[in-house]
């Protein structure tokens, strides 16, 4: 990691960030415990009602999860970013929404649950920035499955501490990510446990 090691800044467990990714410019983001999902969405600078869709990235790569090589689409099938190195098992998510305060009411929590959703919103707006909806987020290293009665199957994320994976901006975007909130469902590992996560523009 010694490209961008003396780069990383930190987000705190639970809480969002909204960063500009120039074009041309790295994103990485690291796994530092290994055990956190990271919900994960890219907008067009210039149009932010241009976003990240998870539905067009899926048509357009024909599989559910992206690998290195691959981009990820807006919802206009523009290229926002390409997955350029995945040091992880490469098992993400394209499948769940973003947690929000009414998943936390369902599951019995308090008022006030942090949320990604919550995180999304608040981000942009530490930047000036406001959607009028949630975009589907890209769920990095959240281990999501199909089960034979197409079931959904929640499980630990099986990526290490320190795994990271590195995107190229292809064009000016504004990224947001959540270090997810959830500690009801084993998402964040079978502990339950939000965790820092650290990242770097490179």
């Amino acid at each position: 990691m010694s490209d961008f090691s003396g780069s990383l800044q930190t987000l705190q467990a639970r809480y969002g960030v909204a960063i500009a990714v120039p074009k041309g410019k790295d994103l990485v983001v690291v796994n530092t415990h290994g055990t956190q999902a990271i919900d994960f969405w890219a907008l067009n600078s210039a149009n932010l009602d241009e976003f990240q869709s998870m539905e067009h990235t899926r048509s357009r790569l024909s599989r559910v999860i992206p690998k290195v090589g691959d981009a990820i689409y807006s919802n206009r099938r523009a290229a926002l970013l390409t997955l350029t190195e995945d040091t992880s098992p490469g098992v993400h998510d394209t499948l769940l929404c973003a947690c929000s305060p009414e998943i936390y009411q369902e599951h019995g929590c308090a008022p006030g649950h942090r949320s990604c959703e919550g995180n999304f919103h608040e981000a942009l707006g530490a930047i000036g920035k406001t959607l009028g909806c949630t975009p589907p987020p890209f769920n990095l290293f959240m281990n999501v499955a199909v089960g034979p009665d197409s079931e959904v199957i929640r499980a630990a994320p099986v990526s290490k501490p320190g795994d990271y994976v590195r995107f190229q901006a292809e064009m000016d975007v504004v990224v947001v990510m959540s270090a997810c909130p959830q500690d009801v469902t084993p998402i964040n590992g079978d502990d339950c446990t939000p965790r820092d996560i650290q990242y770097a523009v490179v």
